[in-house]
Parts: structure tokens; sequence; C-alpha cells
């Protein structure tokens, strides 16, 4: 009897462990944006209008090369988005909306972009992969 309590409380801690991996894995966050309705080559030039190059670099965005920030090179790869936000569409654009208000004390300023330029910045920022 002892083998068998053995064998399925290893059984039982896998299950586990492998269940608490998963609970955390948000298969959108890491591929990317699916089913997300901003318009990405409008995100593109708000990201040029709004100044986004000046804190962070941003590939595809012309003298977007700003050291202040984090690079956004493969920022709809990322797993958190200010290193405690789970990288969702709705987060990046709340994010980018008010990121005083979803991380208070942070680094990155409020600038004034309405939800619809924020989600639109968010569909452009999807793209970078």
């Amino acid at each position: 009897m002892g083998d068998k309590t053995a064998i399925l409380m290893r059984r039982l801690l896998v299950l586990l462990c492998l269940g608490s991996v998963l609970t955390g894995y948000d298969n959108t966050a890491a591929s990317g944006a699916q089913d997300f309705d901003g318009n990405s080559r409008r995100g593109a030039d708000l990201v040029k209008q709004y100044g986004c190059g000046g804190c962070h670099e941003i590939p595809g965005i012309a003298n977007a090369d700003g050291n202040v920030g984090p690079s956004l090179r493969r920022i709809a790869t990322r797993t958190y988005i200010a290193g405690f936000i789970q990288n969702t569409p709705d987060n990046m654009t709340f994010w980018i909306e008010d990121p005083q208000r979803m991380l208070p004390g942070n680094a990155m300023p409020s600038s004034g972009i309405s939800q619809d330029d924020a989600r639109d910045i968010s569909a452009f920022l999807y793209t970078l992969k």
C-alpha cells in the first residue's frame, strides 16, 4: 500500500503543477491579438503623431529610437506590460490610455490618448512579434 500511495501522490503533484502552469498561460497574449478590432495602420500613424518614439525604440517607425522606456520590439509576444500587467489587447489599450491609473507612479506619463487612439496603437503594437 505504501508504493501505491507514493505513486498516487506523485501523479497528483504532477497534475497540480501542470494545472498551475496552464492556468497562468494566456495563448492570446503570446500569439498576438486575435479578434481585435483596432486599426494597426492608423495605430502606426498615431505612434508617430504622439511621439512615442521619443521614449521607446519602435521597429518600423522612423526615428523611434528613444531609450527612456523599454524597446517595444516584440511587445506582442511578451507576457507582461510594465512587468506587472498581463499583456492582453484590452490591458494594452488601458495602459496606453492611462498608464498612471493602471500602475500609479510608473515612469510612463499619461499623454491624453483617447480610448479609440489607444486601441489602434495597441493593434499596431500587436503586429510587433
